[in-house]
């Protein structure tokens, strides 16, 4: 026993541990390296947030810019970093705090005392300038070199070489370029505050210096409309305007940014409505409330940038049936200003509840494009009611109207408003109309309904009265179902016209029955409907871009003229 040697240890064993430590280091390390990333990257955004939060600039942040930049301070060239929205400058993330002090921004009021509404020197902005710009005093193409180079006023948009600079252009007067007569200039803001100290309020004579073609724009922009477009449309409105001009009705409603058109002459403003149809009816119900506040010498004439689904109203308008970008923000400013002024009926929709008790007041709803009960309302309320539990789900124009085709497939098969003429009556200007057995009933005001659709007008040869939305008139139509609805949008049938009237009574006798005003549904229990004339809008139509049933209907105006 004495004389055995002990085992030696394995040398496997010092093998294991080693592979567990190297195991253990290969796993923490990148775990370690990840923890450590994460914590630069938040204290990074604080830092970042805290430049945001005290700045003057309108930064935002980006990952990747939509073309070839440089930063204006380092001047290397850069994939990510910060822009702001309203000058345009562009920095990297190490450069942010050092451009936020080096370059003021836009400023909407001038700092000085003076009172000339025509005292504003050009602001003077270098590099990242436009693609296609051309230079002022030489006329060839500016940033075409791979660097910061040329500079750009963040007023007028003229661009000029860097060799071309001359102290002259420095201190030249800036006359705001293409869309002076768009533009507030911080000058007119500085007067009027004087004007305000001093307990004056003569705008025209203030005004007049701007010229009688001065139409100062307003952009009212709802940054969750449609495809969620307005963010973008934002900044590109703020780098063309004045950034005082230009509101999110998302964080400031339509009627504290309204209050603007006040410190502007009497019928001057101009308002463009960056929504779908029922943004633009928000706006509309804030005018109507100026109205009742004594300011209506001060409202504004409306047009539309279509960003939701439908569209039907700025459709209606001349102003198409969805943007999505194919055309630049410069060309938008275009249109309004060479945009037509004309008038909106809009009408009161009451909806009183029956029952003896009811002691609640009736509903009212303000109509600019349609009321409708039957099919129509019911895909609706379905596609309402699913976008309430999911809105990330439907920012896609197309993806709406696929979620609408699906709704109208289902309900070919249900018929949940089958029978609709047993369950109501409906009165036009006092008269009752014998309904045949439709599943739908549809009151417009406007020309356009469903997406794009013509339903008043028709297809084939038979001729019936141009519908208008400025006549007092409201045209009534029925639908025999979903499927019936769906060859209407196709142009293979015709709806039942049931005639026009001034002033509409629908009395629902029995059953819960779907509803819409505006594309806004709900279910409704026996009741009476009334549809009167409540006001006028005051609107823009466009007539640049026609469509085929446009000009169709343009030419019909013109014979029926003719035959008068």
């Amino acid at each position: 026993m004495e004389g055995q040697e002990r085992p030696a240890p394995p040398a496997s064993l010092f093998a294991d541990g080693h592979l567990v430590l190297w195991t253990l280091c290969s796993v923490l390390l990148p775990v370690f390296i990840t923890f450590w990333c994460s914590v630069q990257r938040s204290r990074r955004q604080l830092h970042r947030r805290d430049i945001f939060r005290k700045s003057k600039h309108g930064w935002r942040d980006t990952d990747l810019f939509s073309q070839p930049t440089y930063c204006c301070v380092c001047a290397q060239h850069i994939l990510q970093g910060a822009f702001c929205d309203c000058c345009g400058l562009r920095v990297d993330e190490g450069c942010l705090k050092k451009a936020d002090k080096r370059f003021p921004c836009k400023e909407i009021m001038l700092k000085s005392d003076s009172k000339a509404v025509d005292a504003m020197p050009h602001h003077w902005i270098r590099g990242n300038v436009p693609l296609c710009s051309y230079c002022v005093v030489c006329k060839q193409q500016c940033g075409n070199q791979p660097k910061l180079c040329d500079y750009r006023c963040v007023w007028c948009q003229k661009t000029v070489h860097d060799e071309c600079m001359k102290n002259s252009l420095r201190s030249e007067k800036c006359d705001f370029g293409e869309f002076k007569n768009l533009i507030i200039p911080p000058s007119y803001l500085t007067s009027i505050n004087h004007m305000r100290k001093d307990k004056k309020t003569d705008y025209e004579m203030l005004a007049s210096k701007l010229g009688k073609q001065w139409t100062p724009l307003i952009i009212l922009a709802n940054s969750r409309s449609g495809t969620n477009m307005g963010e973008g449309l934002l900044g590109e409105f703020r780098i063309l305007l004045n950034p005082v001009q230009v509101f999110d009705v998302t964080k400031t409603p339509p009627i504290k940014a309204l209050q603007l058109c006040a410190l502007l002459p009497y019928d001057s403003a101009r308002v463009l409505v960056c929504g779908g149809d029922g943004t633009v009816g928000w706006v509309l119900d804030a005018l109507d409330e100026m109205k009742i506040k004594g300011q209506e010498k001060y409202i504004p004439q409306v047009a539309v940038l279509p960003l939701g689904t439908g569209n039907d109203l700025s459709n209606t308008l001349g102003w198409g049936t969805g943007y999505a970008g194919e055309i630049p923000v410069a060309q938008v400013l275009r249109n309004v200003m060479d945009a037509d002024g004309i008038k909106l009926d809009r009408w009161k929709v009451q909806v009183t509840n029956k029952g003896y008790y009811n002691l609640r007041k009736p509903k009212e709803f303000t109509m600019n494009n349609y009321f409708s009960i039957g099919p129509d309302a019911l895909m609706a309320l379905n596609f309402h009611a699913h976008r309430e539990k999911a809105p990330s789900l439907f920012s896609s124009r197309i993806l709406n109207k696929a979620v609408y085709l699906f709704y109208g497939t289902k309900d070919c098969l249900v018929q949940e408003c089958k029978d609709l003429n047993k369950k109501v009556e409906l009165e036009l200007d006092g008269e009752r109309v014998e309904l045949p057995n439709l599943e739908g009933i549809i009151v417009l005001n406007i020309g356009y309904w469903g997406g794009g659709c013509r339903l008043w007008e028709g297809m084939g040869d038979e001729t019936y009265p141009l519908a208008r939305h400025d006549d007092g008139l409201l045209e009534i139509v029925g639908v025999y179902g979903s499927f019936h609805c769906a060859q209407i949008q196709v142009k293979l049938a015709n709806p039942f016209r049931i005639g026009q009237a001034h002033t509409v009574r629908l009395i629902l006798k029995c059953s819960m029955m779907p509803m819409q005003v505006d594309g806004e549904p709900w279910a409704q229990g026996p009741c009476t409907v009334t549809i009167t004339h409540k006001t006028h809008a005051l609107m823009l139509y466009f007539s640049g871009e026609q469509t085929d049933d446009d000009v169709s209907s343009a030419s019909d105006q013109e014979d029926t003229k003719e035959t008068e």
